[in-house]
């Protein structure tokens, strides 16, 4: 199935800031792919000392459950399973002395650990 941002009820949603999208974009030119079919996948996986983590990674194509949102000339892809954690989340893509890297704002969570690796909901 696949929504474009801003479509459709907007609890289910997944966007990325124009940032994030840039480095997004930057990063798949980096390895050849072609962002007009490839998009960065968002998943929830159990780990960290919050019991759920984020996960992150590029793909060629979306597998054929995916739910693809279309934000800011990316594609993401999100597995039905971890769209019940990320609904209504933002990629975000921040940099600064700390290091630079992705960031999930995400509504749902409610308590992070320490390190901000791991989140409950």
């Amino acid at each position: 199935m696949s929504t474009t941002a801003g479509q459709g009820e907007e609890d289910v949603v997944v966007t990325a800031t124009e940032p994030a999208a840039e480095q997004a974009r930057e990063l798949m030119d980096g390895e050849g792919m072609d962002a007009g079919e490839a998009g960065l996948r968002l998943y929830v996986q159990q780990g960290g000392c919050a019991g759920l983590s984020y996960g992150m990674r590029f793909e060629n194509e979306p597998e054929p459950e995916d739910e693809i949102f279309e934000s800011n000339g990316i594609r993401l892809f999100v597995d039905q399973s971890s769209l019940n954690y990320v609904g209504g989340s933002q990629l975000a893509y921040e940099g600064g002395l700390q290091g630079a890297g992705f960031h999930v704002q995400n509504p749902n969570v409610e308590s992070e650990c320490g390190c901000g690796e791991s989140f409950r909901t």
